[in-house]
């Protein structure tokens, strides 16, 4: 079971009203709140970090998924959510992933403020390289997932392994999958 947190208000939010929902990644941020999230994150101090977990659930089947998630700090470049068929690609959380389309077995993201943290639960049917770049697509961190993780395989990694970047001044990461496909769950950036 799911637990969903809708955060509705009309005062502007805080650092408090997100560390115990944020922290548990289940969560839905009403639409009324997209500005004023937009305007805490342009607005926070520095060292606080504030991290933004998009559960995807707000998305439809076979959507594609670009500037959805803006004014959340990010934007995806191929990328489609779904809701997998394939009981190769179970989900993390909820019924909705992402996944790269049109182009298979890459999918990017782009922060509109560079983050300093990402990550995604991931299943893939081949190895896949999560990477990050600075402001001029200088490649800051990388991390691999050596091989394919899909559910019901001889895989010695579980499906939805946690795949993170950690470096300063994070404005783009990549999924690459070469001749693969994989889905992206509970997606996760900080600042």
């Amino acid at each position: 079971m799911v637990k969903q947190a809708t955060l509705q208000s009309d005062k502007a939010p805080t650092l408090a009203d997100f560390k115990d929902v944020l922290d548990n990644c289940d969560v839905h941020i009403a639409s009324a709140w997209r500005g004023q999230l937009a305007e805490t994150l342009e607005t926070a101090k520095v060292g606080i970090p504030i991290c933004v977990c998009l559960n995807l659930e707000d998305l439809k089947c076979f959507e594609s998924v670009e500037t959805q998630y803006e004014r959340w700090g990010v934007i995806f470049r191929n990328s489609i959510a779904i809701q997998p068929s394939n009981p190769a690609f179970p989900t993390h959380s909820g019924q909705i992933v992402l996944m790269g389309s049109p182009k298979s077995g890459f999918l990017e993201a782009s922060f509109v403020h560079p983050v300093n943290y990402v990550s995604a639960y991931v299943t893939s049917s081949q190895r896949l390289v999560m990477s990050a770049y600075d402001s001029d697509r200088q490649l800051l961190s990388q991390t691999v997932l050596p091989g394919g993780n899909l559910a019901n395989s001889d895989s010695s990694v579980p499906p939805n392994t946690l795949l993170s970047v950690t470096a300063g001044s994070i404005h783009f990461v990549t999924f690459c999958a070469f001749d693969g496909q994989f889905t992206i769950d509970d997606f996760r950036f900080c600042l």
